[in-house]
């Protein structure tokens, strides 16, 4: 198989998951990019490196000495398609394709590619569209072998001769002869100028028809990109999780990040269609990633246009901030304050109070009481199973209520972070749920109205990668469940919702 016809099955079908529209055009669109990006590689060893030091490598890479030829490029290679449909497209097959000639070359190595490259100089050059061997002679790119300057000479050498050696000769017939002939090309040059753009204009009126569509099913199913770094007091890696709906993206991202942390696991990935296929700022993230390392205990946060920075040490993040703040222009960088664990704890501990006050125990409604309950926080020791003193006068106040309540169970549910040993937070959490309801059970409440569950570190709230992520995900849970109906009706800040 030559290497043309492998990126063809290897690249293309991931650069071109998730598209449903000028399907035709873009696969040849990817097909003539391909020889056209490995003659630039081969003529320009730095561009491979550049590339491969770049997370987020842009066909205006290519032509950055001649930004009109890209223009010139993408009128040509997009067959009337909207250019906005094929550029992106060709800015993610490029990290894919780099990534088939490392593995093929057996190197990441500039001068292993190379090589590697010379090699298949066959398969390249005749796979060179006649029209990009021009664009590739602008740019320099020309010299990638033998064969690709022997190939354009012949097209434009035999007019010359023919020219030179008819004008001494030539009779007063041959010059009538000459011009009827001269108005039968140009009649035929305007035949398919005319054919060439009622064709184009076929196509134009076809692409608004079809854009919204995907438009519409982008609004609805997607969400935006997301990326996530923590580190450790040592300025390591300690989680790293990546949301982004470009898998070559996701690839490249994931051996930077290794290489870069010394970190055999990388991210936790998610390349699906359900998220974004980029990052607001994105070419900036290999330098975001170059100031994180080495920064001890801080959390990043980039989704949308907005990177959120939280640590420990309030100074190092701001000055961390000010560093990342002019690689993302079009970025608002945030820095949060740490989470005060006791002053949440207690403020919850009020508005707990607060809402169980309000309810006429006359017309108490289990849906009420969950609710208020679920406005604490109950803050356990680590790991300790022990109910802190505060909670305990907001469950005596959950447990007169609940007496005046018939047909109704409270559903304890008990949660941990994700630290340590997942069987053993599934054990803590239900020893924790399990000491509620005996507290409760103490306070006069019919044991037959309550159940413990423990979950452990399943359905977490909040990110694990923070201290404040891990403090609200160690969390005790409260549902309503009417034992006449059956009906189960879950209780959170966002209000009461039935459970099917």
């Amino acid at each position: 198989m030559d290497l043309i016809t492998l990126l063809k099955d290897r690249v293309t079908p991931m650069v071109m998951k998730g598209q449903t529209t000028y399907l035709t055009e873009k696969s040849t669109a990817l097909a003539e990019f391909y020889p056209f990006l490995l003659a630039a590689l081969k003529s320009n060893s730095h561009l491979i490196s550049f590339f491969q030091n770049n997370l987020n490598p842009r066909l205006s890479d290519l032509f950055t000495k001649h930004p009109q030829v890209k223009d010139e490029f993408l009128q040509a290679v997009s067959q009337g398609v909207p250019a906005e449909e094929i550029e992106p497209l060709l800015n993610h097959a490029i990290p894919a394709t780099l990534n088939v000639i490392e593995e093929e070359a057996g190197s990441r190595d500039t001068s292993v590619i190379e090589h590697f490259l010379g090699q298949h100089h066959t398969d390249i050059s005749s796979a060179i569209a006649p029209w990009a061997k021009g664009l590739l002679a602008t740019l320099g790119f020309g010299a990638l072998s033998h064969a690709t300057t022997a190939h354009a000479i012949p097209q434009q050498a035999p007019p010359t001769p023919t020219v030179v050696t008819q004008r001494p000769v030539a009779t007063e017939e041959n010059k009538k002869k000459s011009g009827g002939g001269l108005l039968a090309v140009i009649a035929l040059i305007i035949l398919a100028l005319l054919a060439f753009l009622f064709m184009r204009s076929c196509k134009k009126e076809d692409a608004p028809t079809a854009q919204p569509t995907v438009a519409q099913s982008n609004n609805v199913t997607q969400q935006a990109a997301l990326f996530q770094v923590a580190t450790d007091a040592s300025g390591s890696l300690t989680n790293c999780m990546a949301n982004i709906g470009n898998p070559s993206f996701i690839e490249t991202l994931q051996k930077d990040v290794k290489q870069l942390f010394n970190h055999q696991t990388g991210c936790t990935v998610d390349s699906s269609q359900s998220f974004g296929a980029e990052l607001v700022d994105q070419s900036a993230l290999a330098g975001v990633l170059n100031l994180i390392k080495g920064t001890p205990n801080v959390h990043m946060t980039w989704t949308g246009n907005q990177l959120t920075l939280q640590g420990s040490d309030a100074i190092a993040v701001q000055a961390l901030a000010d560093k990342i703040k002019p690689l993302v222009k079009d970025m608002q960088v945030v820095v949060e304050k740490p989470l005060n664990e006791a002053d949440a704890v207690n403020s919850s501990i009020d508005q707990a109070k607060q809402a169980l006050s309000s309810i006429n125990p006359d017309q108490a409604k289990p849906a009420d009481i969950a609710k208020a309950l679920n406005l604490q926080i109950i803050n356990f020791a680590s790991a300790s199973k022990e109910i802190p003193d505060a909670n305990k006068v907001i469950l005596d106040q959950a447990a007169e209520l609940m007496n005046k309540v018939p047909n109704v169970k409270l559903g304890i549910k008990g949660y941990t972070d994700s630290t340590g040993n997942a069987e053993k937070n599934k054990a803590l959490s239900l020893k924790r749920a399990q000491s509620v309801a005996d507290y409760l059970v103490s306070k006069g409440v019919d044991p037959s109205k309550l159940v413990a569950q423990g979950f452990g570190q399943e359905n977490p709230v909040a990110d694990n990668a923070t201290k404040e992520g891990q403090f609200k995900n160690r969390r005790i849970e409260f549902e309503v469940v009417n034992t006449e109906t059956g009906t189960v009706r879950e209780v959170t800040e966002n209000g009461v919702q039935e459970k099917k």
